[in-house]
């Protein structure tokens, strides 16, 4: 399967270690209790009319699911050096300090791959409508984004790697 442009997963090398962690724990831990699971469902007999054996088989459905695409992110992924990121123009990892334009607040959203994304710590995925819109813009550029929330108007104050 070709990886393109866009199916690339770009992550930082606390994001990569996040996902291989995570993956070590579904194929170790996760994987063990659903399999006990399962194992304590089919000894309650016919498996025809076993919801406790239907949930188990989905949740592990589930997991495998979520351990195969785990895979292949990490194997396919690019670990961005921090240190090489240009502050020329709004690219993934740096950080766009924002002016609203429609209430003159100022608002930082560092641009990160959909699977370090955190609104909480200001971290937006570069697929995200503000994301997307905001790659490749300078300062001094004005962007208008139409989110499910309307329409959101930025301009790019200052951009800079945390």
């Amino acid at each position: 399967m070709l990886t393109t442009m866009a199916d690339a997963v770009y992550l930082t090398m606390s994001g990569y270690k996040r996902l291989k962690e995570e993956l070590d724990q579904l194929k170790g831990e996760e994987r063990h209790k659903v399999l006990e699971k399962i194992a304590e469902a089919r000894s309650h007999g016919d498996l025809s009319e076993n919801a406790e054996y239907d949930a188990a088989k989905e949740e592990q459905n589930q997991i495998e699911m979520r351990i195969s695409n785990l895979e292949r992110m990490l194997a396919t992924a690019s670990i961005l050096d921090e240190k090489q990121i240009k502050t020329d123009k709004v690219y993934i990892l740096t950080t766009a300090v924002l002016k609203n334009l429609d209430n003159s607040q100022k608002i930082e959203y560092t641009l990160v791959s959909s699977e370090e994304a955190d609104i909480e710590q200001g971290k937006i995925s570069v697929k995200s409508p503000i994301g997307s819109a905001l790659l490749g813009k300078a300062v001094g550029d004005k962007v208008e984004v139409r989110t499910p929330g309307g329409l959101k108007r930025f301009e790019v104050l200052e951009i800079k790697v945390k």
